[in-house]
């Protein structure tokens, strides 16, 4: 088996960062007591200016005053980690968050689908810069080595286990996941990486140190198994984001919305779903969160277009009070059925399928102005269609006598001069259990402009010709 350790050294930083319009600007993150107040990470902006993970607060605003402080949030990172997670589950059925700030996924099953390892390792590169997130990849024969050889290389790949221990052995005690005890005392002995360690006679390690350490060990040389949960993708989406201000207008949430709704597409992907509803809660300072509901009348998981419905529903609303946070909730998550394209598309920018324009116009025009029409078991012109509502529309049978595309909301009468009958009479009679009894004979007719309609005259009347329906 082989097994990619992606490791995030900055998780906690990058988990404040990717929810920010400005990144560049100085940011500390702050942890410890009230009496010292400690920074725990420090951005690349706030390192120019002088500023230390591990500096106290009082320490940094005597070097400097412009930087943003933010309170560390292990919650925020749980949950970041727990996307993550769900991103690489699109990539291999055993993903594991056994070791913090890191995800261990197994790939040598993947690569098959995925493309060798160059290319597979490109992809996940580029998907976790779009994530906003730092990172290193290494890959090697078992998930503990995997992991260990993290702390000193990035883009490292060994194959098979020989390489992976002629790897290991180059590596410094204190960087292979030793007690810090056992990792001073080999040190203390002269013994400066791990293929030293290895030259001992395992008895002589075994008396000397606790049987821990050699049961990591032999798990680091993929010598014994090391059990691994692995991560199941839950059934429901939920995000937040902190805003930096009061926001009262609705273009500066285009941002942290454009976030979320890429963290959700990362998490659809992974399941192999889509989101057929989901809602944002707007939370303010005071007062009940407002609800923006988004609803496709089929799974949609390209954040593209999800991100242009969510917009579209937020400009029609009018905040109420200014926004402190957003949320983003999904519960309705089915499979999703890729629609069928086209072999060669020469311009697919310049084209957009029916599903997206239909969800734009409903996101912009609201749910009850665009609707699908399905056909109705009934002869009369009038009442052989309805709304269908969440379900496709239902396509007539073949076969049938032509019948218009377009019928008008009330029948208008035809003037007989240069109108020309083509096709009929086709006698309609029906209606007569619910009260709407009709009895007609209906012609193909064309008007002298060259247009061709569908008109019909009341049994056994005279007189004009009543125009029902236009044929495209």
């Amino acid at each position: 088996m082989l097994w990619a350790c992606i490791l995030l050294p900055q998780l906690a930083l990058d988990s404040v960062l990717r929810g920010r319009d400005d990144p560049q600007a100085p940011l500390v993150l702050l942890s410890g007591p009230a009496q010292r107040r400690v920074l725990q990470a420090v951005n690349p902006a706030a390192r120019a200016l002088g500023l230390r993970a591990g500096q106290s607060l009082s320490t940094a605003q005597a070097l400097a005053s412009s930087f943003t402080c933010v309170e560390h949030d292990p919650a925020a990172v749980e949950q970041l980690q727990q996307l993550l997670a769900a991103w690489a589950y699109q990539f291999s059925s055993q993903v594991s968050l056994h070791y913090p700030r890191t995800v261990l996924l197994e790939v040598e099953s993947s690569l098959g689908l995925f493309g060798p390892w160059p290319l597979f390792e490109a992809r996940l590169r580029k998907e976790l810069g779009e994530l906003g997130l730092r990172h290193r990849i290494v890959l090697a024969s078992n998930p503990v080595a995997a992991r260990m050889l993290a702390n000193a290389h990035d883009g490292l790949a060994l194959n098979d286990a020989q390489a992976t221990r002629a790897a290991l052995a180059q590596m410094p005690v204190d960087r292979i996941g030793l007690p810090v005890e056992a990792a001073t005392a080999l040190s203390r002995m002269g013994l400066r990486d791990l293929g030293q360690v290895l030259g001992l006679p395992r008895d002589t390690l075994a008396r000397r140190f606790a049987a821990s350490v050699q049961v990591h060990l032999d798990r680091l040389l993929g010598l014994r198994p090391m059990a691994l949960a692995c991560y199941r993708p839950p059934d429901r989406f939920e995000a937040r984001l902190e805003l930096n201000f009061d926001v009262e207008s609705h273009q500066a949430l285009l941002f942290p919305l454009r976030r979320l709704i890429a963290d959700l597409a990362a998490f659809l992907a992974s399941r192999d779903g889509g989101v057929q509803r989901f809602t944002l809660h707007l939370e303010h300072a005071r007062g009940v969160a407002t609800p923006v509901v988004v609803g496709l009348l089929a799974a949609e998981r390209e954040a593209g277009m999800l991100f242009e419905l969510a917009r579209g529903r937020l400009e029609q609303l009018s905040l109420p009070a200014p926004v402190r946070s957003v949320r983003l909730v999904a519960d309705d998550l089915p499979a999703f059925v890729p629609q069928p394209g086209e072999l060669f598309n020469a311009r697919p920018q310049q084209q957009q399928g029916w599903e997206q324009l239909r969800e734009r116009l409903r996101a912009r025009l609201g749910d009850e102005s665009v609707r699908a029409v399905q056909a109705f078991a009934d002869h009369r012109p009038e009442c052989a269609w309805q709304a269908a509502g969440g379900a496709p529309p239902l396509a007539r049978a073949p076969g049938g006598p032509p019948r218009p595309g377009w019928l008008l909301a009330e029948p208008q009468a035809l003037a007989p001069e240069g109108l020309r009958l083509l096709a009929g009479p086709e006698r309609i009679e029906s209606g007569w259990w619910d009260g709407g009894d009709v009895r007609r004979d209906y012609y193909l007719v064309e008007t002298p402009a060259g247009q061709r309609g569908w008109a019909y005259r009341p049994l056994g009347e005279g007189g004009p010709l009543w125009l029902q329906g236009w044929f495209a």
